[in-house]
């Protein structure tokens, strides 16, 4: 049964790893996209708090999570820390309302690939993630209910990361990240003519935009812990990602298209001229500073209850090339709530107790302002640890379901009601196993 659930997760994940679309989110349309980046289906599940750190689950928001105890324990044979590999995926359901009708949208992505290898009280953390994703399509109707114009997007910024943690103290660790960011954005923009009586033209002009998007930053992490009674442990942690520049080499060319009548779809044509952006074919973009802090509290093995704040310094943030007249950025602010329960870790029989049930929701400013809307974001959040594989190794498969609300229909904007479901796989492994007999 175990085996089969780890093939179908293999199979989801790799079915979003090669799917072209990782959004269907009409907000993807500003900026460089919609944020992916929100942790790993263990912190997701939780409301996306990711104060809770331990030996056996990767945390892709604090490279703090990499360092650990080095002295050898009751745990994992007797032997330090194993080996975590971490692979998700995602699935979304969205239901797009706004006053003048509905529409669903659907869209699978991978959400990252990891390792973490300990180094004695160091620990060195890999692995690559898309940061935000771009995917959408967008009409623009006039006072008669007609399309003027139609706007198309996709692509996004991925992440290589590379961190190392360091563990100060038996309570105290600190880690660094380095990472490299890259891709691309691609937008299509159709402004429709009509004839006087009101028909399409058959031959219109197409704008299309791409910007080749590449930089630096980093994130600095920091994890406290310390037992404040005999089975309660207060965890707290903070991270920092200072604002940093993206690269960006912009290209923007018109083409001449065929507009069919009835569905509006278009087909290019040969004539292609590409514009001349001036001092803005190469320009740069601005990653906004982000400072969190958590603190919870909990039975390490059996239960465990936190919060997190997150705030960035999402108003620095502006695309000269492209710039869009109804928004504006400000900054941004995330408050997540979650925990879990496990009822028995270690029990020798009965699979449910060794189950990790999880729970949470967060409420979020996105710092996307459009039509002087501030756009927000609310959601909550179930899931599941499977224990798989060698149970001296504390595997699991990972199930995560958020329901959530993005958006308002305000002004005649979009309010996007969603669901994701999150499948990861958490595994650990020895690769170097001291011998206990010669």
């Amino acid at each position: 049964m175990i085996k089969r659930f780890i093939v179908i997760c293999i199979t989801i994940i790799s079915s979003a790893a090669f799917a072209q679309q990782g959004t269907g989110s009409p907000y993807s349309f500003y900026g460089i996209g919609s944020l992916k980046f929100k942790g790993t289906v263990e912190n997701r599940s939780m409301g996306g708090m990711s104060v809770y750190l331990d030996s056996i689950h990767f945390n892709l928001k604090n490279p703090a999570s990499y360092a650990g105890n080095p002295l050898k324990g009751t745990y994992f044979n007797g032997e330090s820390r194993p080996v975590k590999f971490t692979v998700a995926g995602t699935m979304t359901e969205s239901t797009l309302k706004s006053d003048s009708g509905e529409a669903n949208t659907n869209s699978t992505i991978f959400d990252y690939l990891a390792v973490a290898v300990p180094l004695g009280k160091f620990g060195l953390g890999f692995g690559l993630l898309p940061y935000t994703s771009v995917g959408y399509r967008l009409d623009d109707v006039n006072d008669e209910s007609v399309i003027v114009n139609r706007f198309n997007g996709e692509g996004g910024l991925n992440r290589v990361f590379a961190g190392l943690g360091y563990q100060i103290t038996e309570k105290l660790s600190v880690g660094m990240d380095f990472n490299y960011n890259f891709g691309n954005i691609q937008n299509v923009a159709l402004e429709i003519q009509y004839t006087p009586e009101g028909d399409v033209v058959q031959y219109q002009t197409s704008e299309f935009n791409r910007s080749d998007l590449s930089g630096l930053n980093v994130n600095f992490g920091l994890n406290y812990k310390t037992m404040i009674t005999d089975k309660l442990e207060l965890s707290t942690t903070a991270t920092y990602a200072p604002g940093s520049k993206l690269n960006s080499d912009n290209t923007r060319t018109f083409s001449t298209v065929t507009v069919d009548a009835t569905t509006l779809e278009t087909t290019a044509t040969s004539n292609r001229i590409e514009a001349d952006l001036g001092g803005q074919k190469s320009t740069k973009l601005t990653l906004p500073a982000t400072l969190s802090f958590g603190v919870g509290v909990g039975d390490p093995k059996s239960w465990f209850v936190g919060t997190e704040y997150t705030y960035q310094s999402s108003a620095d943030f502006s695309n000269p090339v492209f710039p869009n007249q109804n928004s504006t950025f400000e900054n941004s602010s995330r408050i997540a709530v979650g925990g879990f329960f496990i009822p028995d870790y270690n029990a020798f029989s009965g699979y449910l107790k060794r189950v990790v049930y999880r729970a949470g929701f967060n409420f979020a400013n996105t710092g996307l302002v459009v039509k002087d809307e501030s756009i927000k974001e609310f959601g909550i959040s179930f899931g599941l640890g499977l224990p798989v594989g060698n149970r001296n190794m504390f595997s699991n498969a990972n199930l995560g379901l958020e329901f959530g609300k993005r958006g308002t229909t305000n002004q005649n904007l979009i309010q996007e009601n969603f669901i994701n479901l999150n499948v990861s796989l958490s595994l650990n492994s020895r690769w170097f196993e001291q011998k206990k007999y010669n």
